[in-house]
């Protein structure tokens, strides 16, 4: 057997398991409490928000499909962590962002995520 064939044979359950955030366990947090601090943030103000009445702003990019995506604001890899620091500090990850920091508490932020976390 060749290095190359080893390689393959041990590398093999890796590749057939891939990196799919479908796997990952959920986030932490209560979705349906997520639905509701994103209504009462007034986030679709600015985002388009998949499953979420009214949430049809453009100032923002839309959420659709946030889940799969590798980083946010641009910068941060798309963590249940990252995105709650996201969500509650924006302009510590970015100053020039145009995203405000609405006081969301840390709570409201795990359960904003939860929610997001399902948008894939």
């Amino acid at each position: 057997m060749t290095a190359r064939t080893v390689c393959l044979l041990l590398l093999a359950p890796l590749l057939a398991t891939g990196c799919s955030s479908d796997e990952a366990e959920p986030p932490p947090g209560d979705t349906q409490k997520g639905r509701a601090a994103i209504r009462e943030y007034g986030c679709g103000s600015c985002h388009v928000i998949p499953g979420i009445s009214g949430a049809d702003g453009h100032t923002g990019p839309s959420l659709e499909r946030i889940a799969k995506r590798v980083y946010l604001a641009g910068v941060l890899p798309n963590t249940p962590d990252d995105m709650a620091r996201w969500i509650r500090e924006p302009e510590t990850v970015d100053p020039r962002t145009a995203m405000p920091n609405m006081g969301v508490s840390e709570s409201d932020a795990r359960d904003i995520t939860a929610y997001l976390y399902t948008l894939k």
